[in-house]
């Protein structure tokens, strides 16, 4: 049998695409309809964002680590989490953690050595952004990065908490992100993370001025990896 797969979950845009993901491209790996068991809990997005605003990373991590134990009592083998943001409590969490984890980032620098990039654009909130979460990942790839600048950065995350958290899609929103990316291509980005796992919502390689390093799926697709090379083995 596959792996069972939990998903701890914080916003519920971003995490519904990651539980899509897993069981619509389930199939590639174990025939037509099939997918690895996956449990998802999610404690309410109000909680996460009380702690993300008072710089409470260890308040983060208590919530985290809450629906990881539940998970772990519902027979999760391993661990993601669809929320770029809040792996700023990572360092909180693998230390107590019950289950082991894929990290997002990880997932994405992989990805993008894969693909052929050298230097990343990060896009997602003014949180994940100012922090370090991709940069020491993507470092220790070889991996060279931009940021937004800020003012860009506002504006992507107003757009993030006013509407993509939401489920409000405005064609404004993508020109605003094809706007930020294009200057990060002229700084000498080869490629973008979507860093935010609601971006890729409105944001795809079809509209982007760059190639696009879709967090949100690629998790899910390293948790099918994960989950289907057990039942290989």
């Amino acid at each position: 049998m596959p792996q069972h797969i939990g998903i701890v979950a914080c916003s519920a845009e971003g995490a519904a695409l990651c539980y899509r993901t897993v069981c619509l491209e389930g199939a590639q790996y174990l025939g037509a309809l099939d997918h690895p068991e996956v449990s998802l809990h999610n404690h309410s997005f109000a909680r996460y964002m009380r702690s993300i605003d008072a710089g409470d990373w260890p308040g983060v991590a208590e919530l985290m680590l809450s629906s990881a134990a539940r998970l772990a009592r519902a027979g999760a083998d391993f661990l993601i989490c669809p929320d770029n943001t809040i792996h700023q409590a990572f360092p909180w969490v693998v230390r107590r953690s019950p289950l082991p984890w894929l990290h997002i980032a990880e997932v994405v620098a992989a990805a993008a050595v894969e693909r052929g990039f050298t230097t990343l654009g990060i896009t997602g909130t003014r949180y994940l952004v100012d922090s370090e979460v991709y940069p020491e990942k993507l470092a220790a790839r070889g991996l060279k990065f931009q940021r937004p600048s800020s003012q860009e950065r506002a504006e992507i995350n107003r757009i993030i908490f006013e509407e993509l958290v939401g489920g409000v899609f405005k064609t404004e929103a993508v020109a605003t992100f094809q706007r930020v990316i294009a200057r990060l291509r002229d700084a000498g980005c080869d490629a973008v993370v979507l860093g935010c796992t609601e971006i890729p919502l409105i944001v795809n390689d079809g509209n982007s001025p760059l190639p696009t390093l879709d967090s949100t799926r690629l998790l899910a697709r390293a948790a099918l990896l994960r989950a289907t090379r057990r039942a290989a083995s």
